[in-house]
This record gives C-alpha cells, structure tokens and sequence, in this order.
C-alpha cells in the first residue's frame, strides 16, 4: 500500500486572489446600500474593520489547524469566507448567507474537489454555532475558536476604547471597559477545547490584565469595577 500524500489544492497566488474577491465583496456591500452601509453608524463594522478581523481570524485558525492537525486549506478558506456576508445579512443569517456567497465563488472560479469546497462551505455555514465544540469538524473548531480570540487580547481592547469615544465615554469608563475584555477573554477560554487555543487565549488575557492594572495604578481615583453589560 503507498503512501498518501496530501498536496495543497490551493495555491498562494488563488488565495491572494480570494483575498481581493473577500474585500472587494464587502466594500459592494457597504456601497449598495442606501444610507451607505447597514452598519454605517458602527465604524468598527465597516468594510475595512471586517476585512481586518477576517485577516485577523484566518492568521489564527491557520496557526491552530497546523497545531491540532487540521486540514490547513479547508480552515483557511473557511476563514477568509466565514463574515464575507456580514454586511449585508442580519447576524442571524450570516453564516449560512456566506456559505452560499463561498460556494458560488469555489465551484465557478476554481475547480478543487466536491469534497473540499464542501468541507468549506460546511465550516462557514456553523461558524456562528452556539453549542459545544466537540460537536463540530475539527476545521470548524479551529474556525470558531479563532473567531473567538480576536475578540480579546490587545486588539478587543482597542476595539472597546473606540467604542467608548464613540458613546461619548470619558477615560475615567475605560477601566468597566477593559474589564468586559477580561470577561470575554475569560468566556472564551471556557468555550474553546484545543491546547493551542487555550494558550493564546491565556496570553492575550494577560496582556490584557496587565493593561488593567496599569490603568488603575496611574488614573487618579480610578477603582476597579465590574463591566458593564456592552451587549444588552
């Protein structure tokens, strides 16, 4: 019996190519909508912000897929199509909007397996999965998880100090600001079931504690506090 070997169907040039398909989509998004953009108020959830935390998202999921033995190319591309619809869906149909918007894109700009361009499709249309994620493929898992942890660290802080200009906020609020990062972090590392996960979630949270305790040693009569509920 050979030996099996496992050729990458993707190339770096098709995915560069996918790269410019993914942000030119979401900048059609914004521009096809009248009031310019469904998320026009939200600067962080415009075109350029989504596009970032796709990046964002697939440099993670391509660092833990090569830790947990994943199919690199499914996880990667599965990334790069995983909010492509964001802007254009309501949120509680975008993972499945951006399963077709991939499809279409795989089967008639590219000719990889059935197989491959339904592994993708598949880990696009479950990334928003809510239950436990034992239950998913394990490239939809490195997906997930690293859906999750941009959303802490340095990069969720930053984030949430916009958001505070944003409402108005003064610096004396950043402290309850930073502390919903730390909670989300905390969340994440409760979600996640990969060791390479939960190693960078525990790194990014304590970059993140550090920033905190700094915050508090240097504002005057600053105390800490608990977050607030942002998503309420």
């Amino acid at each position: 019996m050979g030996i099996e070997i496992r050729e990458s169907p993707v190339s770096e040039e098709e995915f560069e190519e996918m790269k410019r398909f993914v942000h030119d989509y979401l900048a059609a998004s914004v521009e096809a909508e009248d009031e310019g953009g469904r998320m026009r108020w939200y600067p962080w959830h415009s075109a350029e912000y989504r596009h970032n935390h796709i990046l964002n998202v697939t440099e993670l999921a391509v660092d833990i897929a090569e830790a947990e033995g994943a199919n690199v190319d499914v996880t990667r591309v599965a990334a790069l199509f995983h909010d492509i619809a964001k802007l254009e869906a309501d949120q509680d149909v975008h993972a499945e909007a951006g399963a077709r918007v991939a499809h279409e894109y795989l089967r008639s700009r590219t000719e990889y397996p059935e197989s491959f361009v339904e592994q993708v499709c598949d880990a696009v249309e479950t990334h928003s999965y809510g239950g436990d994620l034992d239950d998913v493929a394990l490239e939809t898992r490195c997906l997930m998880e690293a859906d999750l942890l941009d959303k802490v660290g340095a990069n969720g802080t930053a984030l949430m100090l916009l958001r505070m200009g944003y409402e108005a906020r003064t610096h004396m609020d950043a402290n309850e600001m930073v502390g919903r990062v730390l909670e989300r972090g905390e969340d994440a590392v409760e979600r996640v079931r990969s060791e390479t996960a939960r190693s960078i979630a525990h790194r990014r949270i304590k970059r993140v504690r550090w920033f905190k305790e700094w915050l508090e040693s240097e504002v005057a009569d600053m105390e800490p506090g608990s977050p607030p509920d942002l998503d309420a």
